[in-house]
């Protein structure tokens, strides 16, 4: 069974950078989409990041492109979101999920993600 954990949320001043971790076991294959997705309470989950472990293609929202990074170490089974000059908006829990398969891009809406970790909360404060 996938099992997904994240870690790192923390409180941040604008402008200031923070770095997730998820920790990703039970499924060693290569066919499968890693992305990160916030949510806002009351508001649409975002697929902000996301990257298909075979190729190695990832992708990002407007929102974030440019100041987030997604990135994978395969030896520690890890998935990363390295965040640079954070803004307000970028308050939220952030959540690992998964969805395996095969991919040309993987997809960027939340709904598609079956497989989710239990968040990690990021607060960006002026």
């Amino acid at each position: 069974q996938l099992h997904l954990v994240e870690s790192g949320g923390d409180s941040v001043q604008a402008g200031g950078s923070l770095r997730l971790s998820c920790a990703v076991s039970g499924y060693t294959g290569r066919r499968i989409c890693l992305a990160w997705i916030r949510q806002v309470p009351g508001k649409e989950r975002e697929a902000v990041a996301r990257i298909y472990i075979d190729s190695g293609t990832s992708d990002y929202d407007d929102r974030v492109k440019g100041r987030f990074t997604i990135s994978q170490d395969r030896a520690k089974n890890t998935l990363y979101l390295e965040m640079i000059s954070l803004q307000l908006e970028d308050t939220a829990m952030y959540y690992c999920a998964a969805r395996l398969g095969t991919f040309v891009r993987c997809p960027s809406d939340a709904r598609d993600y079956n497989y989710w970790g239990q968040g990690t909360q990021v607060t960006v404060s002026s």
